[in-house]
């Protein structure tokens, strides 16, 4: 196995935007990504970029970021062209990954560059693998597993180091409760689609293998 196909060796990434569809015109406001190499934070990327228009109050009020603070920060493509470059030969994570995974897509295609690695959804795999947890919001599974968290919540970094924590908890979970030690990437993939009821089974026979 080599380390880009390892589930402990990843970037865990967020986006803070200006709205919910980059189909409708909404750009990326910030990124925040962790990388995780054999199982140990080894590098941080952050940065807040200028989408080119104002932000509504509403994203200012949900996520701290002002209009200001967004006036003297580098454009979109000059931040992506950077985070391209950090990405590169590397499994990426994040909550939510279809809402992370569109604003990722289009502010690479807007600047001619793509990536290699695949996405997993830290949210689903929680789902199946917490599912007494009260709901599978971030905030919500970092109480319920009692993840460590400065209470900092819709910023791009803090969010990004939360789900960090969290898909190693669930390595680790996944190795005391199943004897799945360090599983490839596609594991965890196939896992987030598999139904609940057959969670079980499923992470046996892909520990017995």
């Amino acid at each position: 196995m080599t380390t880009s196909q390892a589930a402990n060796s990843v970037i865990v990434l967020d986006f803070e935007t200006t709205g919910l569809s980059p189909n409708m015109g909404d750009r990326a406001i910030e990124i925040g990504a962790v990388k995780i190499d054999n199982g140990v934070v080894v590098d941080h990327f952050q940065q807040l970029m200028n989408p080119g228009f104002r932000v509504s109050s509403f994203i200012e009020g949900y996520t701290g970021i002002t209009n200001q603070m967004l006036q003297s920060a580098p454009g979109c493509g000059e931040v992506m062209d950077q985070f391209a470059d950090f990405i590169a030969g590397h499994n990426l994570v994040a909550h939510n990954a279809s809402f992370d995974q569109r604003f990722l897509d289009a502010e690479l295609d807007s600047i001619g560059r793509g990536y290699q690695g695949q996405f997993a959804c830290s949210m689903l795999i929680a789902r199946r693998l917490y599912q007494d947890a009260p709901n599978h919001k971030l905030g919500t599974l970092v109480d319920y597993k009692n993840i460590d968290n400065d209470g900092v919540f819709h910023r791009a970094l803090a969010d990004s180091e939360m789900t960090a924590k969290l898909w190693l908890l669930m390595l680790k979970d996944l190795k005391s409760d199943y004897q799945l030690d360090m599983p490839d990437f596609s594991i965890l993939q196939k896992l987030s689609r598999t139904a609940k009821a057959s969670v079980p089974s499923y992470l046996r026979k892909q520990a017995n293998r």
